[in-house]
């Protein structure tokens, strides 16, 4: 089944995931609320949201228990991307153009904020103490990544290791929640729920190292953003860091990028990415991310062979092969 399939196939449950979403930012502050919808209305996969629905399909799957898991899920995820575009003075995202770019960085911030409240508001009303332990702990983790990635702009001598703990931090662990909060809320067992954490959590290291790939080797409308943006914002990502190792290219590519660092990013990175292309570091990041998605297809060994089980085998596949 394509991914596209599957979205058809859940498209009922996600239309009532979108109709929440909507409800919870819109809000009597206009400001606030229009910011907010317009982050919502820019789009993205909800595929935090799919993998809540799909983990619960083994457990007692009842749809309202789910958006209670979801829908918060989602809102941390789109309130840490309000607040990524200030640090990252990005304008546009998805094609559109940021909130920080069309009102301000302080509205932004609010507005991230706000999104971020929402989803605390609406997690409460889970009655499982563990859910929220989960949660406030991803939330703490996630934090400090954030501030890890800014410790390391343009650090070209951080080691793999720390790039790896950073993208845990930052991206694989709400999609691992994500897996592991809807087995909980379904009342599955707790090998179960643990399976599917490790199941997220190597599809989350393999997705953001993918992204990081297809911001270097992508075009402007597979990614919805110059190619490069994050190397300009000072994000040193595994596939230059592999580049960096490649004696023929480390030279150059450090000036390139020593460069981009002067000039605060408004310096054209297509050289560096260039460099990058033309070294082995784009075919070794991707031989790691296709490691990681044979673990997370390890990781569902065992588990009942549901329909649910091939959906999450089907976007493994697709995470490991994604081009936009």
């Amino acid at each position: 089944m394509k991914l596209l399939d599957l979205y058809a196939k859940m498209k009922g449950d996600l239309n009532q995931i979108e109709q929440e979403l909507e409800r919870c930012v819109s809000d009597d502050h206009v400001l606030l609320g229009e910011a907010s919808l317009h982050l919502l209305k820019a789009g993205g996969k909800r595929i935090r949201p799919i993998f809540v629905l799909l983990a619960g399909k083994f457990g007692d799957y009842r749809l309202d228990v789910m958006k209670r898991v979801a829908v918060p899920l989602e809102l941390i995820h789109m309130a840490s991307l309000v607040h990524d575009d200030v640090i990252d003075d990005a304008d546009t995202r998805r094609g559109q153009l940021t909130v920080k770019s069309k009102w301000d960085n302080r509205i932004a911030m609010y507005t991230g904020d706000f999104i971020h409240g929402k989803a605390l508001s609406i997690a409460a009303q889970l009655p499982d103490p563990q859910i929220h332990q989960i949660l406030s702990n991803a939330l703490v983790q996630m934090c400090i990544g954030e501030m890890e990635q800014i410790r390391d702009f343009f650090n070209t001598e951080q080691s793999i290791r720390n790039y790896l703990l950073r993208i845990r931090r930052k991206t694989a662990l709400l999609i691992a929640i994500s897996c592991q909060l809807g087995a909980v809320a379904a009342n599955t067992d707790r090998l179960t729920a643990n399976r599917l954490y490790r199941y997220g959590y190597n599809v989350g290291m393999a997705f953001q190292i993918r992204d990081d790939l297809l911001d270097l080797y992508g075009t402007e409308k597979q990614i919805g953003k110059p190619p490069g943006s994050d190397m300009r914002q000072g994000n040193i990502t595994l596939p230059v860091l592999l580049a960096l190792q490649d004696l023929k290219t480390r030279d150059p590519l450090l000036s390139e990028i020593s460069a981009l660092r002067e000039h605060g990013g408004q310096k054209d990175a297509g050289r560096a990415i260039e460099m990058i292309r033309q070294s082995d570091g784009g075919e070794l990041a991707d031989q790691l991310a296709n490691r990681y998605i044979k673990k997370a297809l390890s990781a569902l060994e065992g588990l009942p062979n549901v329909t649910a089980k091939k959906n999450l085998i089907d976007i493994a596949h697709f995470v490991g092969k994604r081009n936009y």
